[in-house]
């Protein structure tokens, strides 16, 4: 007997959600199997996998009509079809998930189950909060890189209306940019009260935005609109003639009136208030507060390679860049490519004291590590976390001081050395390249001397 996860979801989320997730359990109990399937509908998840859940099982499912995040199944066998196709025949949509394969090698399958478990630990307002941040990403990330490119043409070519550099400008920073806020907030709430939570929280980035909240303002109207949304979801009650108003009419109007009218009057200000002073703080921090900054953050990088701490110093980052603040963006993603390439180049130069398999690993590291993924380090942490965890941060540490002292800057919040290359991407560009060697310089030494020499046999050479 198989054990099989599933999600179903067609684009209104009514009658076809729940047929395929009805087809597919029967099939699944006539042929032997387990399955629980979660139905993405109009009123929202319903009947939701669990952590555990996903991890136990054998396959998963995707009968969707709409889009569904694939990122929790990271490491499981996915099979992907249409709704139709479950409803039609849902024993030969069983048997094909069950010979689907997973892609990778063994260490990158490693670093995507470290990742989910990581995921799977993630609850209450951390969860919430990532969710909005992960949506954010590809706003800022494609917005800093067209605002980069609109550089190329000179620092101030983008002034000139009509222009090129003028339209990438618009792009990047007039949509791409005002939409961060609003983003992060819409998916926070959606992530609390699911479908009916968008609107309101969309609503209440868009009012921090406009007041001048920021970052800060946009997480407190996300977190806002998902609870209120929430609580009408479900202490109202109406007939089953008029449900279908609840979430396309009653809490969206009701939700995104409560949080309007707190944006403005009560919450927008204060936080505004914050926020200049954050931005006024950092933008003329001395040298020894900047190196001092850049010390906690890229120290926080490596700590949990990818966990609560890592997230919370990369979700400062992001934040500060709709205040064009990219001092701490660049100390970030310099100090989170170091763990990985300096495990990666510990296992070159001592190769006595790492396993064939570590070695391979280093390998794969590296291409991690120079994508920015900090993740890469987590199955060496893993094996050796006393003497691993301690040389990371101590060379993410360094790394992101350097980068601050230097007075680099980073206007994009992904993509590794691939950003480098754009113009104006990263300020002070040579000095940003060597924070990053010398972090991963000193990360590979210090593990490698903490570390004991290995028989060829693969045991540890005692003294």
């Amino acid at each position: 007997m198989s054990k099989i996860v599933a999600v179903t979801s067609c684009p209104t989320g009514i009658a076809h959600t729940y047929m395929a997730a009805e087809a597919l359990t029967k099939a699944a109990a006539e042929m032997g199997h387990s399955i629980k399937v979660e139905t993405l509908g109009s009123v929202g998840a319903e009947n939701v996998l669990t952590p555990e859940e996903i991890a136990a099982a054998d396959a998963v499912i995707i009968a969707a009509d709409a889009k569904v995040g694939t990122d929790r199944f990271s490491g499981k066998k996915v099979y992907t079809t249409s709704v139709g196709a479950a409803i039609k025949d849902a024993k030969e949509v069983i048997n094909t998930a069950l010979k689907a394969g997973v892609a990778g090698n063994d260490y990158l399958k490693q670093v995507a189950e470290s990742k989910l478990e990581m995921s799977a630990q993630r609850t209450g307002p951390y969860k919430h909060l990532m969710t909005g941040v992960s949506y954010m990403i590809p706003l800022v990330v494609a917005g800093g890189l067209l605002i980069a490119i609109s550089f190329i043409f000179g620092i101030t070519a983008f002034k000139e209306q009509g222009t090129f550099a003028a339209a990438m400008m618009d792009i990047g920073g007039g949509a791409a940019f005002a939409l961060m806020v609003p983003v992060l907030a819409g998916f926070i709430a959606f992530s609390i009260a699911d479908r009916p939570g968008i609107a309101p929280g969309l609503i209440g980035g868009m009012m921090a935005s406009k007041i001048g909240a920021g970052f800060l303002g946009g997480i407190i109207a996300g977190f806002l609109a998902g609870y209120v949304a929430q609580f009408l979801k479900e202490k109202v009650q109406l007939p089953k003639t008029m449900e279908g108003l609840k979430p396309v009419l009653i809490i969206p109007l009701i939700s995104s009136f409560v949080v309007g009218v707190l944006m403005i009057y009560v919450i927008g200000t204060p936080v505004k208030v914050i926020m200049d002073a954050m931005t006024n703080t950092l933008k003329g921090m001395s040298s020894s507060n900047a190196a001092v900054l850049g010390l906690v953050l890229g120290a926080m990088m490596a700590f949990d390679m990818g966990g609560p701490v890592n997230k919370a110093a990369y979700t400062f980052g992001v934040g500060l860049l709709g205040s064009n603040v990219f001092g701490p963006m660049a100390a970030i993603m310099a100090a989170g490519m170091t763990p990985p390439l300096g495990l990666a180049l510990a296992t070159y130069l001592a190769r006595n004291k790492y396993s064939v398999e570590e070695r391979e690993a280093g390998k794969a590291a590296a291409v991690l590590g120079i994508s920015f993924i900090t993740e890469g380090a987590i199955p060496f942490a893993a094996a050796d976390p006393f003497r691993v965890i301690p040389s990371i941060m101590v060379g993410s540490a360094v790394t992101g001081a350097l980068s601050m002292i230097f007075g680099c800057t980073l206007r994009a919040p992904h993509g590794g050395i691939f950003v480098l290359p754009i113009p104006h991407a990263v300020g002070n560009l040579g000095m940003y390249i060597v924070s990053i060697v010398v972090g991963t310089v000193i990360t590979a030494v210090m593990v490698n001397l903490l570390k004991p020499s290995l028989d060829q046999k693969g045991a540890t050479v005692k003294k």
